[in-house]
């Protein structure tokens, strides 16, 4: 096990077009043992990462250390990091067994552990049929799996995972999810995967690396995530459905707490729902932007008013969009709910369940009653 820091990096891509920035100045910290998610939308940065660790870009500026020693200016082979690519890059001469077992042949196991490191693995992931078939006779899924396990059945001091099962049926994937976690678990992996998929890095990871722009937004775990996002850009990429979000001016009182939120709707609460300290920051910020969860806010008597568009039940949970003065939003019951199309309902939230967002800025007030 080794710990991985990533000092102010920075990945600037030069072309005739003119420079883009594509990190800017990282700082992250991986611990012995620990999974990491860098999650993301396309081009948020999170591949750039990822290849600056493998050494197949180069750093900009900055370091990266693995285990306290400096790994940025050694070639790939001399890091000691093993790497399965989202492109697979198997060998199309080798069986997929060949494939698999190429990283071990230089490594001083004797002939028989790698071979039952090499089935071990085939049949974790399910691809023990087809170790003595060629990559082009195989599928973009079985392909994808033989490349995770290439990686995987190496001895190294961090693994990088490239969008490791983006060619995999769900079912599939919520499998090999369980069992790639309890073999990183089980071995004391030190692993960073990289995924635009929420379900992935909340089942993987055991912190998530969230990235825009280039720039780390918030590192925490899945649960702090969602419950405090750092700022308005998190809590609105984090969840499924997305938060529902609000400009709301904010009158504060000795008695009440209210928010006037688009459309003129007002949510009042008693002061003793927010603590002193944020009371008085709301009073010195006149405007703000509110975040509600779709699964906050409740169906039934509130002052939340709107007209249904669409209730949907999608087996386990009913979601509800509603047009609320004009806009969208959506809130999520765990039981089954039964609304005609343009019905009228009421909405309400707690207070305990509000995200305050500094309007200008996105930047995290408060949540819960209570400041960031």
């Amino acid at each position: 096990m080794a710990e991985l820091d990533i000092t102010r990096v920075d990945k600037i891509y030069h072309s005739r077009k003119g420079d883009v920035h594509a990190v800017k100045a990282l700082d992250l910290i991986v611990k012995p043992g620990e999974i990491v998610a860098l999650l993301g939308s396309s081009g948020c940065g999170k591949t750039s990462t990822l290849r600056m660790i493998a050494g197949f870009e180069e750093v900009s500026n900055g370091s990266i250390t693995l285990g306290g020693k400096p790994i940025h200016t050694l070639p790939p082979a001399a890091r000691g990091v093993a790497m399965a690519f989202e492109a697979y890059s198997l060998y199309p001469p080798l069986t997929i067994g060949e494939n698999m077992s190429f990283a071990l042949k230089s490594s001083k196991l004797p002939q028989a552990e790698q071979d039952k490191r090499v089935k071990d693995m085939a049949e974790m992931l399910e691809i023990a049929d087809i170790l003595n078939k060629y990559p082009s006779s195989v599928s973009g899924g079985q392909q994808q799996r033989a490349s995770l396990g290439r990686a995987l059945v190496r001895d190294a001091g961090l693994y990088l995972l490239d969008e490791p099962m983006g060619q995999l049926e769900p079912q599939l994937r919520a499998i090999l999810r369980g069992r790639i976690k309890h073999y990183l678990r089980e071995h004391n992996c030190t692993t960073i995967l990289v995924t635009h998929d929420q379900t992935e890095a909340n089942a993987l990871a055991d912190r998530i690396a969230v990235m825009e722009g280039g720039i780390l937004q918030q590192y925490a775990t899945p649960a702090q995530l969602k419950a405090r996002p750092a700022n308005l850009f998190t809590g609105t990429f984090i969840g499924e459905p997305p938060m529902n979000v609000f400009t709301a001016d904010v009158t504060t009182t000795a008695e009440r707490v209210s928010f006037t939120v688009d459309g003129g709707t007002t949510l009042s609460y008693p002061a003793s729902d927010m603590s002193e300290a944020l009371r008085q920051r709301l009073g010195q910020t006149p405007r703000i932007s509110l975040g509600i969860r779709p699964h906050a806010l409740q169906l039934g008597d509130g002052p939340v008013r709107g007209k249904v568009m669409a209730c949907q039940w999608l087996g386990d949970q009913t979601h509800v969009a509603v047009d609320v003065a004009g806009r969208t939003v959506v809130s999520v019951s765990q039981e089954r709910v039964s609304r005609a199309t343009g019905s009228d309902i009421s909405l309400n939230v707690a207070a305990r369940d509000l995200h305050l967002f500094d309007h200008a800025g996105g930047n995290a007030i408060a949540h819960g009653g209570t400041l960031a």
